[in-house]
Formats: C-alpha cells, structure tokens, sequence
C-alpha cells in the first residue's frame, strides 16, 4: 500500500488531519520575505528624500520659533532698530505692567470658558440627534457640519452685519418679537461686544463638537441600549450610565482640543471687532499681534512665548488623555 501524502498526515498531539502539508495551523510553508539590510547607500537614499521636507520644516517652522524667541529678550522696536541690546524679562515685566493686560486675560478667560461649555452641549444635542435614523439624516448633517468649512475671518465679518446696530439682523429680529425698543449697538458697547464675538464663536464651534460627539456615538453597540431597554431605563438613566461614560475619554479630548484652538484663535475677534471697542474684546492672542502692528516686536514676542507656555500645558494634559484612551481601547 502506497505511503500516505503529505496532506494525510496528523497532527502529533491531537491526531487530526494537518493542513498544509503537515505544518502547524495557523502557518504557512511559503518562504517568509527577507528584510532587506540597512546598508550605507540605503541611508543615504532615504536621506536625500527626507531632505527637503526637513529643510522646509527647519527654515520657515524652527528658525522663526529661535529668532521669535530671542526677540523677547531684546530691545526689538521697529522705531529703533539701532538698539537691539539683551533686555533680560523687561519685555515680560512691560507686558503684565500694561494697564490693559487685565482687561485682556479676563477677556481671554471669559472667550474660552463661555464659548467651550455652550458648544460642548448643542453640539451634543446635535450628535444625539443626528444619531438616530430619520428620512434625509444626511443632509441635514450636511447642513450641521457646513459652517466648519467656512475661514473664521470671514464668519467674523458675516456676525458682523449681523450684530449692525442700524440694518443688522439680530437687532431686527428681537424688535419684531418684542424683546427691545431700539436697536442695541452690540459692537459699539463695551459691555455687549464681549456677549457678540462669543455668540459668534458658539455657532462657528458647535460644528465640531457635533461631528467629534457623533463619530464618537457611533461606536457605542447597539446591543447595549437594548440591554438597557430590557432593564427598564428610561432616557435620562442611558444617557448618564451607558453613553456618556462609553464616550467620556473622547469627550475629555475633544474639550482639551477646543480649549487650545480657541485660545489661539484670534479670526473671528479680527472679523468682527478688530479688538474694540476700548481693548474690550482683545484676548491675549489679538492683543499680541496689535502689538506687533504697532512695531515693538520686543513686547509681542514676550506674549508669544506666555501662548506658547499655556498651550504647552494644555497639549500635555491633551496627551495624557489620548495615552489613557489608547490604553482604554487597547
């Protein structure tokens, strides 16, 4: 009797038929691919095609970081450039003695903290609802996520016909419904213009909060909702026990994001406002480059370096965070 083929052959330990001709499941008999060796020539090719991007990166990102940086620890001014001498931190101390700094970093506080939390929950509102099937569900999130493809400058200039005291929108509407008398100069009042650029940066932000939440919600199993149907929990239970804590690493993200874009996002104010009325609106970012229009490179440089630090802190907690993420999922 002819000896059997190699594709009868067991296996030793369970006595089942092998496949592959004997070999292991789960592996293969074809030759495996050879790495190719890291030989000198190699290096240099892979060099020579990283060697421009590097260079870009180094020429218009790294130099202007170094030659920023050294700016604000010299006597930098645009009216004097025969005086560039080593100043130490008296563009720092000029900074925080301006009498105008407290208005700004309120105003910083105020943009950030009112802007964040409004968008954070419409946006959320917007992902739930989006969430669900219904007829034309995208086009309407077509419509949702429309205002992100829009520049940020140019949204500060549409709210700011909008929010004209004398032909503007806002103002039309409250006075048909009743709610004021005569036109409000929302841009013009120092105590309304603050209310106005926020207003405006709540609707421009809401877009991404929407499509981050919704991505987000989209990954939850269904089965869990049934799950919770079965036990009797009602909306509000699944909603504090099921969806916020499953997305809760991506909600934390998504703030931390926000907070360094906003911070650093001075288009909108520009837009609008140009900072006024009085310094009223400026946060620390508009009010830096003023000063660089004004020609005192010196002092604008100092405020460059305090943005950088606070986005610094805030992209480590930003890191953290996706580290848990990553551990969480993995």
């Amino acid at each position: 009797m002819p000896a059997a083929s190699a594709s009868a052959t067991t296996e030793p330990r369970t006595g089942r038929p092998a496949l592959n001709g004997g070999a292991p499941p789960g592996r293969s008999t074809a030759p495996g691919r050879r790495r190719p060796e890291f030989t000198a020539r190699r290096g240099l090719l892979i060099a020579a095609f990283m060697a421009p991007a590097a260079l870009f990166v180094a020429v218009f990102t790294y130099y202007p970081v170094i030659a920023g940086s050294q700016m604000a620890f010299r006597n930098w001014k645009l009216t004097d450039l025969t005086d560039t001498s080593w100043v130490g931190l008296k563009n720092f101390r000029e900074v925080f003695a301006d009498p105008a700094w407290g208005t700004v970093l309120g105003n910083t506080a105020l943009w950030v903290a009112g802007s964040i939390l409004p968008q954070l929950v419409i946006g959320f509102m917007l992902a739930l609802w989006l969430r669900r099937r219904f007829r034309f569900r995208g086009v309407y999130q077509a419509l949702v996520f429309f205002p992100w493809a829009i520049s940020g400058f140019l949204i500060g200039i549409l709210f700011r016909w909008m929010f004209n005291s004398e032909f503007g929108v806002v103002n039309d509407l409250l006075q048909k419904a009743g709610l004021i008398d005569e036109p409000i100069a929302w841009l013009a009042d120092p105590q309304t213009a603050m209310i106005a650029v926020v207003i405006a940066n709540v609707w421009y932000g809401v877009t991404f909060f929407a499509i981050m939440i919704l991505a987000a919600l989209q990954s939850i199993p269904d089965e869990l909702y049934e799950a919770a149907a079965l036990d009797g929990a009602g909306k509000v239970r699944t909603l504090f026990q099921i969806t916020i804590p499953y997305i809760r690493i991506t909600l934390a993200l998504t703030v931390l994001l926000r907070v360094i874009w906003i911070f650093n996002f001075p288009d909108l104010i520009f837009g609008m406002t140009g900072g006024g009325p009085n310094n009223e609106t400026h946060i620390v970012t508009t009010w830096m480059i003023k000063i660089a229009q004004q020609g005192d490179y010196g002092r604008a440089s100092a405020l460059g370096l305090l943005v950088v630090a606070t986005l610094l802190v805030f992209a480590v907690f930003f890191l953290l965070a996706t580290r848990e993420k990553r551990g969480v999922t993995s």
